[in-house]
């Protein structure tokens, strides 16, 4: 396994939410996948979704704070879209995972303490699950995988399904 970072601008509105992650998700593994032949490539981006509107990275460490405390005593959806493709070829498989989240109600010392512990600014909606230890979080209705930014379960299930060949194949 080789991983690439691809090199592309991501789309950031004008779609729906799952369109927008499905759209990048295909961006980066077409970006990845050109000039190889045969190999199986995987682009995957994910969002955090509230009321409808879409909490990217955040700007700063204060749209950090601002995106917490719009997040804090409320349930919002994570959005991953995944795309994987045979690079040279046709074949391609793509979908979008959804998982809500609850956070807790959080205060001004919270959201501060939790950003001193954390670099929030490559994080969609400024929070890391897998560093949380039940600070903000209160309860996950779906993959937490995916919330943390791979739906792995669903990811080996649409490789066993449809990518199942040996290599090249």
């Amino acid at each position: 396994m080789v991983i690439r970072p691809a090199q592309v601008e991501e789309i950031s509105g004008g779609l729906s939410p799952r369109s927008l992650v499905l759209a990048n998700a295909e961006m980066k593994a077409l970006a990845v996948a050109s000039g190889l032949r045969g190999d199986l490539v995987l682009g995957a981006d994910t969002i955090v979704v509230l009321d409808g509107e879409i909490l990217g990275k955040p700007r700063d460490r204060s749209h950090a704070a601002e995106m917490l405390a719009l997040l804090g005593g409320r349930t919002h959806e994570v959005l991953t879209g995944v795309c994987l493709l045979r690079a040279g070829t046709l074949k391609r498989c793509s979908f979008v995972e959804s998982t809500h989240v609850a956070f807790r109600p959080l205060d001004e010392s919270a959201i501060g303490s939790y950003l001193a512990e954390i670099n929030p600014l490559d994080k969609a909606g400024s929070y890391a699950a897998q560093d949380d230890r039940g600070r903000l979080i209160e309860r996950i209705e779906g993959s937490l995988d995916n919330v943390i930014g791979l739906p792995v379960a669903r990811v080996v299930a649409a490789l066993e399904k449809h990518f199942s060949e040996l290599p090249g194949g």
